[in-house]
């Protein structure tokens, strides 16, 4: 027979479940999905320009910004995860292993996060790089997503849980007219994934 003290405790545990849980229910590929989404309609413009931002989570207006944008936006608002920061702290104790393509001799914390090579070298570095699928329908939900444009220019996104009528999944970037969710795997040279899971995501 359940007692009254042992209902009154029930009764105060379960209220308790949604806060102590919370968005741990919600896989994180799809928080990390939502939070790029969300920034369609938003980021309205691709700009590139350098920028002096602010340490740790700076940020230029959300009406702009570029490829690389769209994951470092998705990986704060999903996880609270800074990839400024991020990269900043593993570029000052191994900057030797970093693309040398800019000519720096130390890190630059305004504008390294911002460079696809750079988030690949740190992405390579913690274990996250995969085999790129040889069939696209093989692309997962959370992928990162990178590429070289006319074979040279690096380009970024996250791999979509929206899949095409082809049965593949979408992209979600910014590739020169804000962000948006497009199909374009397949379509590049030099195509890499990666799959990060921050260890902070709660």
């Amino acid at each position: 027979m359940i007692t009254r003290r042992a209902a009154l405790s029930g009764l105060v545990a379960l209220p308790l479940v949604p806060s102590v849980l919370g968005e741990r229910l919600i896989p994180w590929e799809s928080r990390l999905i939502v939070a790029a989404r969300s920034q369609i309609g938003i980021t309205r413009a691709y700009d590139p320009a350098y920028v002096s931002l602010a340490y740790p989570n700076g940020d230029v207006p959300r009406e702009r910004g570029v490829c690389t944008d769209v994951v470092v936006r998705a990986y704060r608002d999903a996880f609270a995860f800074d990839l400024q920061s991020a990269v900043h702290d593993d570029m000052a104790a191994a900057f030797n292993t970093y693309p040398n393509i800019w000519g720096l001799t130390r890190p630059d914390r305004n504008i390294d996060h911002r460079r696809v090579p750079n988030l690949e070298t740190y992405l390579r570095r913690h274990g996250t790089e995969l085999t790129v699928p040889t069939s696209l329908s093989e692309w997962q939900a959370g992928d990162i997503y990178t590429m070289r444009l006319n074979g040279r220019l690096p380009h970024i996104g996250i791999v979509s849980n929206k899949v095409t009528p082809m049965g593949h999944n979408y992209v979600i970037h910014n590739i020169g007219a804000g962000t948006a969710e497009d199909d374009i795997l397949g379509q590049f040279d030099d195509e890499r994934r990666f799959r990060f899971e921050p260890t902070v995501a709660t």
